[in-house]
């Protein structure tokens, strides 16, 4: 199962690459949702970070969920080639 030329491979690839940008761009918000948090913290927690840290986490969330589950699947999908197990 190595033809470059198979669709089903390279729409594989081609969700492996969504999902990884995925993860990357939830993590980040979840990065910035902390980051927007502490600040808040050290600045009594006004309005604007508050809603920084929700929006970014709520994001976040949108993003990450599906990003992994594709990522399961695609990995599901990849050791079911290697090992002929479908």
């Amino acid at each position: 199962m190595t033809d470059p030329d198979d669709p089903v491979l390279a729409r594989r690839r081609q969700l492996a690459r969504w999902s990884t940008t995925g993860k990357r761009a939830g993590y980040g918000l979840y990065g910035l949702s902390l980051a927007a948090f502490a600040v808040g913290l050290a600045t009594g927690f006004t309005a604007a970070p508050a809603a920084v840290a929700t929006v970014a986490l709520l994001a976040g969330s949108v993003l990450l969920l599906p990003s992994i589950i594709i990522s399961y699947g695609v990995r599901a999908a990849d050791r079911a080639d290697r090992t002929d197990d479908w």
